[in-house]
């Protein structure tokens, strides 16, 4: 018998469990959740400073569980969950920390009846239960003794959430005999139900009534009640009272409909339907027709007129994808499915940009009622990068896709899951493009059996980025660009330089950058200049985020290649370097190491994973046990140090989801001088936005308000405040501040008036999701002094002043901002936060400054 663990809160979501950890706020709390991913898996996730840590608890074969830690712990087994946990109580087992206080699971408050009914707390099975069935889709079975329960599974269950959807299940085991109870002694007012639909966010409640109502039509129906039939207008007042939602939208309701047993339910159904005018684009022509979105039958109708006929329509599943364009808010393309596995696009353009979205919203809400495979909100990304050293690959290279080898690992058990998108960068690649993408692809089908789809490849010489994905994220992927950089002797030379890709998956955008950057020990600062200048000109993205570079642009960034930073020390120290290597004394030398040291320092690059892997340059070919560090030339010998010259990097916006699963390198493909580099993240991601609300409704905005700047300038100019982000139609630019003298060679600028933001989408729930970057600029030239991103979410969490950023030693310039308030439509909150800014422009400061911000209500 299982016994009740509080520790284990079944199928709820990855942001609801980091919500009950964050409430916690102890390092060592913890709790175990279903994986959202892998079926038959768990999740344990662990809180340290403030952030949530989440490890895979995989089974094997043999169905034992083991936790995928950190690499050179030893991988323990164990039969059931709960002696899992208590061996991870204890310390240095490879969690981030030990555990130490379970979060227990939120329980619904306790009927108040009195007559003994408890509910049913799921519970972790004494031993590895089966594989999970896909989310949302069944439903309990209930006693016997109703059989209008037994249509269950036929009901329309997708679109309720999880924790909404167990209240039902506990009503329907539990609690709805007891409501039957009052009705046989003529109180109609169902105190259980609407105990239920008060628990449950307000703006769901139509869905927990529609799921309801079959099942009350049937209970009262069932001969168990023959002979009583009470009036049915006190029960249908009650009905209405306790379930109808306050519409935000026109909705048609449905007539009631009669009983058997004489019964009659005021049963409130809603149907969405909007009829949109819009502008259709074909060969040039435009012309005006409406289209009509039938959110509960599941269909699109276009039609010429707004009273025409509506014979032509589209299903649901023949809708493959929304593309909006970047260019104009007001246009969207609709990928749909034709026969013969064709596609068609058909190009359409709205009155404005709020309508397009409204538009959107629709759609998404018609896919998620009507399909059992719900959108992503995490995959998984695999990252390569390899030196080929002019050389073809081995026979087999299937090590480095099962991030196999050195440093941070896979577990043998989760090498064979697929990821959901491969990014391969090479450099000094001697093969063409077709011969090297089907060697990819032929790996991959190899390990995953899965055929990937190419989704972009880019080339620059010997340079060459390439992007696959599985078959079933084709039509979630969009807006893919691609585009190169080079670096080479005056920059004109493509031998070094750097390709890139960038897409949109669902409404998450992703840059990648390969780069094979300046060689030799002693250029480290040619180096830093070719980083300089890719960030420059490399040209990828949405292209209204032009104003920043690349590294603002982006949800998620990634840099990978060879980049060429070295080992910084005398090449008499070269044995002792071997020596410190075979004995794995990586910090050490890590000290040393230049990118590190010109990160520490403020002038390059992004984050990256800590490196637990040998360096990968440079060693004899057909060998890792020798590294061939000298080399002879007409000039003499030329050292080249051991070093990690091929690395992996990242940069997300904050508070974006991102943990590094394994960061190493292979220890079997010896063709060339550099071993290939792997690393996979869990990388969170977001579709199509849907109210809760209504769609087309304005309900927030956002403002900054009392701005100040401490400028280090001698220029007399007057500043802006330019705001962009993808929730605005087009950037917002600021009045002009006013400038004050400040200390020597310093300038104080005062923003008075405030900025007013106007998002396409209004709803605040949307807002506090939302990036809004920011940048000064000067009028003379409207060159930039300075860029952030500022996250609303953030200053909602925070209670305290918070430093997001150190000010680094050799900046230039930084920005400071504090005091937040964030307003919403029923309650006020406000928190203060600080950040910095910092630049390696040496003619500019920007000291100090307050930003307010604050999302408040138009009604």
């Amino acid at each position: 018998m299982a016994t009740y663990q509080p520790w284990y809160h079944g199928n709820i979501t990855r942001s609801k469990a980091e919500d009950l950890l964050s409430k916690a706020a102890k390092d060592g709390s913890f709790l175990i959740r279903d994986s959202e991913s892998i079926q038959g898996a768990y999740a344990l996730c662990v809180l340290y400073q403030n952030c949530v840590y989440t490890y895979r608890i995989l089974p094997n074969e043999e169905r034992k569980l083991s936790v995928q830690a950190s690499e050179g712990v030893p991988i323990r087994f164990f039969s059931v969950l709960s002696d899992l946990v208590d061996e991870y109580y204890k310390e240095n087992m490879g969690l981030v920390t030990h555990l130490q206080f379970p979060v227990q699971k939120e329980e619904e408050p306790e009927e108040e009846s009195g007559t003994g009914h408890t509910q049913i707390t799921p519970q972790p099975c004494s031993r590895l239960p089966q594989p999970l069935p896909p989310r949302n889709n069944s439903v309990s079975v209930m006693p016997k003794c109703f059989p209008f329960t037994r249509s269950c599974d036929a009901l329309y269950v997708f679109s309720i959430p999880d924790d909404h959807l167990k209240s039902i299940q506990d009503y329907l085991r539990n609690l709805v005999s007891l409501d039957a109870e009052q009705v046989q002694t003529g109180n109609f007012t169902l105190p259980y139900l609407k105990q239920v639909t008060h628990g449950i966010c307000k703006n769901l409640q139509r869905y927990v009534f529609s799921f309801l109502s079959p099942f009350l039509h049937s209970f009262i129906s069932y001969p168990h009640f023959s002979g009583f039939s009470p009036s049915p207008e006190p029960l249908a007042r009650e009905l209405r009272c306790t379930s109808a939602p306050r519409l935000t939208t026109e909705t048609p309701c449905a007539k009631p409909r009669s009983v058997r047993c004489g019964l009659m339910f005021m049963c409130v159904f809603f149907k969405q339907i909007q009829l949109l005018q819009v502008k259709s684009d074909v060969l040039g022509i435009s012309t005006k027709m409406y289209i009509k979105v039938d959110v509960e039958g599941g269909k699109v109708y276009f039609k010429k007129s707004k009273d025409g006929p509506e014979d032509k329509y589209y299903m649901h599943n023949k809708i493959l994808q929304l593309v909006k364009s970047q260019k104009v808010h007001a246009k969207l393309v609709i990928i749909l499915e034709m026969e013969k596995e064709k596609t068609s696009r058909k190009e359409f353009a709205f009155e404005d940009s709020k309508k397009r979205e409204g538009f959107c919203q629709l759609l998404q809400q018609m896919k998620n009622k009507h399909t059992d495979k719900p959108e992503p909100d995490m995959i998984t990304i695999f990252i390569g990068t390899w030196n080929m050293g002019n050389t073809g690959p081995p026979q087999r290279i299937t090590s480095w896709f099962q991030s196999k080898g050195q440093g941070k690992t896979l577990d043998d058990t989760a090498d064979h899951i697929p990821h959901d998108i491969y990014i391969i960068g090479s450099q000094e690649d001697p093969l063409g493009e077709k011969e090297w993408t089907d060697i990819l692809k032929s790996t991959l089908r190899g390990i995953t059996n899965i055929s990937f789809k190419q989704v972009a490849i880019h080339t620059l010489w010997n340079i060459r980025i390439v992007v696959l994905a599985k078959p079933e994220h084709e039509n979630r992927i969009s807006h893919v660009f691609s585009d190169s950089v080079k670096t080479g002797i005056a920059n004109a030379l493509g031998n070094k330089g750097a390709v890139g890709v960038s897409f949109m998956f669902n409404d998450t955008s992703f840059g990648f950058v390969n780069s094979h950057l300046t060689s030799g020990s002693e250029k480290k600062i040619r180096r830093n200049q070719n980083y300089i200048n890719i960030l420059r000109f490399l040209n990828l993205g949405d292209k209204k985020l032009n104003p920043f570079d690349i590294t603002h642009r982006f949800t998620h960034l990634f840099w990978l290649g060879d980049l060429n930073y070295r080992i910084e020390m005398p090449s008499s120290e070269a044995e002792n370097i071997v020596a410190k290597i075979k004995q794995q004394q990586y910090q050490e030398l890590l000290k040393e190491d230049q990118l590190s040291q010109e990160r520490a320092a403020g002038r390059v690059f992004l984050h990256y994973e800590e490196i637990t892997f040998a360096p990968t340059y440079r060693f004899e070919r057909e060998t890792r046990e020798k590294y061939a560090y000298t080399k002879a030339k007409a000039t003499g010998t030329k050292y080249n140090l051991p070093s990690w010259c091929d690395r992996v990097l990242r940069k997300s916006y904050p508070l974006a989801h991102v943990v590094c699963q394994s960061y190493g390198c292979t220890a079997d493909i010896m063709t060339s001088d550099h071993s290939p580099v792997f690393a996979t993240f869990e990388v969170g991601v977001t579709s199509q936005f849907v109210s809760k609300n209504g769609t087309l409704v304005s309900q927030g905005g956002i403002k900054f308000m009392n701005c100040m700047a401490i400028l280090n300038t001698k220029s007399k100019t007057k500043f802006f405040i330019e705001c962009h982000s993808s929730c605005l139609e087009s950037f917002v630019k600021s009045p002009e501040g006013e400038n004050q003298e400040h200390n020597e060679g310093s300038l104080k600028v005062r923003f008075g008036s405030q900025i007013e933001l106007t998002p396409i989408i209004s709803d605040p729930e949307y807002l506090l999701d939302q990036h809004i970057l920011i940048c000064i600029k000067s009028t003379d030239c409207e060159e930039s002094y300075g860029k952030r991103v500022v996250e609303p979410k953030r200053t909602c969490r925070r209670t305290r002043a918070t430093s997001l950023e150190r000010r680094q030693p050799s900046a230039r310039w930084s920005f400071r901002a504090s005091v937040v308030l964030i307003r919403l439509a029923d309650a006020s909150l406000q928190s203060n936060f600080h950040w910095i800014l910092c630049s390696n422009e040496p003619t500019h400061l920007i000291y100090r400054g307050e930003l307010h911000c604050e999302i408040h209500s138009l009604h």
